[in-house]
């Protein structure tokens, strides 16, 4: 009889196994994936370099994490990382516009590739028409906030 490993927390005991049941699936990862790659457009086309490579770093991370709780995407995420992200990678560090842009496109159409290869051809990412309202999209330094008075 295999031994039951318990977790305590202030809430009570959960079970390892509990614990595994609700890590997010591939569907919540690329949701917030999905917001990140929104994000990233966004920031580079308004010359927020900063913020675009820190949603870049982000969605590797998310990669990281889909890499661990469904290792059968692993050796595919690691793929499109080289061939898809690298390029973006590069585009963020030159603060190159024409060159990220269509990096970024090619992304999309590799995720295309991806999405039909495991049977959900289906999903299919589309960029935004409007940036997201809630962000500084624009280089940091000409973020110029109203004074309460």
């Amino acid at each position: 009889m295999s031994e039951r490993i318990v977790v305590k927390t202030k809430h009570g005991e959960l079970t390892i196994d509990q614990l595994a049941e609700v890590q997010p699936g591939m569907s919540r990862i690329m949701e917030e994936n999905a917001r990140r790659w929104w994000y990233m457009y966004y920031a580079a086309q308004g010359g927020n370099w900063a913020l675009a490579g820190y949603q870049y770093r982000q969605i590797l991370g998310l990669f990281s994490t889909a890499k661990t709780l469904r290792p059968k995407y692993a050796q595919d995420l690691t793929t499109f990382e080289l061939e898809y992200m690298k390029p973006i990678f590069e585009a963020i560090n030159e603060k190159n516009w024409e060159k990220f842009e269509k990096a970024y496109h090619n992304g999309i159409e590799g995720s295309d590739l991806y999405h039909n290869k495991w049977g959900h051809p289906e999903i299919r990412f589309v960029l935004p028409s409007e940036p997201p309202k809630h962000l500084h999209l624009g280089p940091p330094e000409k973020l110029v906030r109203r004074k309460n008075t």
